[in-house]
C-alpha cells in the first residue's frame, strides 16, 4: 500500500520505524513544525521528521489543515491508508476522507479507557492495572472510532510512564504491522467503541506535579511513577523546589505529620503521608542533575522532623 504517516514525537517513530521495514511504501510524513528545544533553545525537529530525512522521505509540516493548498498537498500523494500516531493537530474530516481506505491510528490504552493526549500518565495515576494498544478506523471525533486490533499489557507497580511508554511504543508498532494484514477485513469488522464506558485522558499540567502530602502514600507513589520523565513531582524543602524521581512505599508503623521527615538514612527520606510513609530515594534540586539519596546527603544536611511541602 501506499501509505501517509502522521506523527511527532518518539512513541510514533516506532511505529515509522516498522513501517519502514515492512513492504509497504511511505509516500510522505506529516509531522508537527519544528520548536525550540534545549537550552539554546534551537529549532529542532519532531523524532518522526528525523527519521523521515534519513531516509529521504517527504515531509510535510503544515500548521493545520484548514487551506485548500494543504488538502490538495495530502490529495496528490494518493495514499491507500494514512497512519496517524501521536501526531498533535485534529484531523477534519476532509483530511479523513483522503485516502482510498482509511485514516486509522495507534493509540496507548484500551479504548475507550483513556481516550485523549495522556493515556499512559492517566492510567498509572489511576491505579490500573492493565492498558494496551489499540488500532483504530478514525472519525471526527477524539478518539472514538471502531477498533480494528488491540493487545494488551500489564502495569506493574514500579512502572514509571517512561517504562511504560517505551514498552506501549514497540507493541503499538508490531500491532499495527499485524492489523495492515488483511486491512480491508478488519476496517469492515473493526468492533464499535461502548461510548458509555469512555474515561478522558486529558493533557498533563505541570499544577498537577504538586505532592498533596495528606494523599495516602500509594496515591503519592502513583503520582511520582506517572509523572516520571515530565512533569516530575515535587515538593518544597528549605523554600526550593525539590523534584522527587523515584520513591517506593516505607514502613506503615511510624508516625509524624503529613509531610514530615520520620527517618533520613542512605535508602531514603522516610516521609509521612496522610496514610503510611513513602520513601524517596531520587531526588533533584534545582540547577543539579537528578541523584540518589546518598549523594545527596554527601552534600546536603536534611533532619528527621524537617517538613516537606
Amino acid at each position: 500500500m501506499r501509505i501517509i504517516f502522521a506523527g511527532t514525537p518518539d512513541f510514533a517513530a516506532e511505529s515509522l520505524k516498522a513501517l519502514l521495514n515492512s513492504e509497504h511504501e511511505i509516500c510522505a510524513v506529516y509531522t508537527q513544525p519544528d520548536r525550540p528545544a534545549g537550552r539554546g533553545r534551537k529549532l529542532t525537529p519532531s523524532p518522526v521528521k528525523q527519521l523521515a530525512m534519513e531516509h529521504a522521505i517527504p515531509v510535510e509540516q503544515p500548521l493545520s489543515f484548514k487551506t485548500q493548498d494543504s488538502l490538495q498537498t495530502l490529495a496528490a500523494y494518493q495514499p491507500d491508508l494514512m497512519v496517524v500516531v501521536a501526531y498533535g493537530l485534529l484531523l477534519p474530516q476532509s483530511v479523513l476522507d483522503t485516502p482510498r481506505l482509511a485514516c486509522i491510528n495507534v493509540h496507548a490504552s484500551l479504548l475507550p479507557r483513556w481516550r485523549g493526549a495522556a493515556p499512559i500518565q492517566r492510567a498509572i495515576l489511576a491505579g490500573d492495572t492493565e492498558t494496551g494498544v489499540g488500532i483504530m478506523k478514525m472519525e471526527a471525533g477524539l478518539d472514538t472510532g471502531p477498533v480494528l486490533l488491540e493487545a494488551r499489557c500489564p502495569i506493574n507497580e514500579s512502572d514509571t510512564a517512561q517504562d511504560l511508554h517505551d514498552r506501549l511504543a514497540a507493541l503499538g508498532a508490531e500491532t499495527l504491522l499485524q492489523s495492515l494484514d488483511d486491512i480491508e477485513t478488519r476496517l469492515k469488522e473493526a468492533k464499535p467503541q461502548d461510548d458509555s464506558q469512555s474515561t478522558y485522558a486529558r493533557k498533563l499540567d505541570k499544577q498537577e506535579a504538586r505532592i498533596d502530602w495528606q494523599q495516602p502514600a500509594q496515591q503519592i507513589l502513583r503520582q511520582i511513577h506517572a509523572f516520571n520523565p515530565w512533569p516530575v513531582a515535587q515538593t518544597q524543602w528549605q523554600g526550593e523546589t525539590m523534584r522527587i524521581w523515584l520513591a517506593t512505599l516505607g514502613d506503615r508503623t511510624r508516625n509524624g505529620q503529613p509531610g514530615e521527615i520520620i527517618a533520613v538514612g542512605k535508602q531514603g527520606l522516610d516521609v509521612q503521608t496522610g496514610d503510611g510513609v513513602l520513601r524517596i530515594k531520587e531526588l533533584q534540586m534545582p540547577g543539579k542533575r537528578a541523584m540518589s539519596v546518598q549523594d545527596f546527603l554527601n552534600a546536603n544536611s536534611i533532619a528527621a522532623g524537617e517538613i516537606l511541602g
